[in-house]
């Protein structure tokens, strides 16, 4: 787990930084200069990979990944804190913010719209991962297991984390989700759009990427900006 102080001046209040699925902390926000740029604001970073991704242990149950908000919960301190995370952070983000709402100061949230109100149909992906199948031709389930095979990951570990037992956030859940929230997702994005999404959060705000989709907005500069803005101190 990446860690540090908890100072209690919003300028220097630590960032909770949670990756997506097939990524890892190093991937998603050390490579692409997340926390390099943090660090020169003056925010401590937490954060660490989560089950079956990156460093951490790998099981191939399903049921081993019900609990993968409580890992998020583990990382966060006692005092309020801002996060960022990106599609399955940024769901798990959300859920932790609906049951425990005293943990965040603001949220970024990128990747996700749309589709965190409708059932995940993760089966493509995780089909494709746990019989080595390439995912139907020129789809997103194709692109998203070429991403999920990088990396050195065990693809039967994320199918399992695919196949978690999960429902989708209701619209009374993200109602309760009042902390300033920050929507970042691409006009090409499976995700999207982001407005059903913005119009649920009582203090939500919206920025589109123009052309990029949900792999490409992980590391666009845009995304990186926007939420470096939105962190800052003073009003959101």
């Amino acid at each position: 787990m990446h860690g540090a102080d908890e100072p209690a001046q919003a300028g220097t209040r630590p960032v909770v930084l949670v990756h997506g699925f097939a990524s890892s902390f190093r991937r998603q926000w050390v490579e692409p200069g997340w926390c390099e740029l943090l660090a020169e604001m003056g925010r401590p970073v937490l954060g660490g990979d989560l089950l079956g991704h990156g460093s951490s242990a790998k099981p191939r149950d399903p049921a081993a990944y019900s609990a993968l908000a409580d890992q998020v919960c583990g990382w966060l301190p006692s005092e309020p804190v801002d996060a960022v995370g990106f599609s399955l952070g940024a769901r798990l983000l959300l859920e932790v913010a609906v049951a425990r709402p005293e943990s965040f100061a603001r949220l970024v949230v990128g990747g996700v719209g749309e589709n965190l109100l409708r059932p995940e149909d993760a089966h493509p992906v995780a089909h494709a991962l746990a019989t080595g199948a390439e995912g139907p031709t020129g789809s997103v389930a194709q692109a998203l297991v070429r991403f999920a095979r990088d990396e050195g990951n065990d693809p039967l570990a994320l199918a399992a984390c695919l196949r978690r037992p999960s429902q989708a956030l209701s619209p009374e859940q993200l109602r309760q989700v009042e902390v300033p929230t920050l929507v970042v997702v691409g006009s090409q994005d499976f995700a999207g759009p982001g407005e059903p999404l913005v119009e649920l959060l009582p203090a939500g705000r919206l920025v589109t990427i123009e052309g990029a989709d949900h792999l490409a907005t992980a590391r666009h500069f845009r995304f990186l900006d926007a939420a470096l803005g939105f962190l800052e101190p003073g009003p959101p």
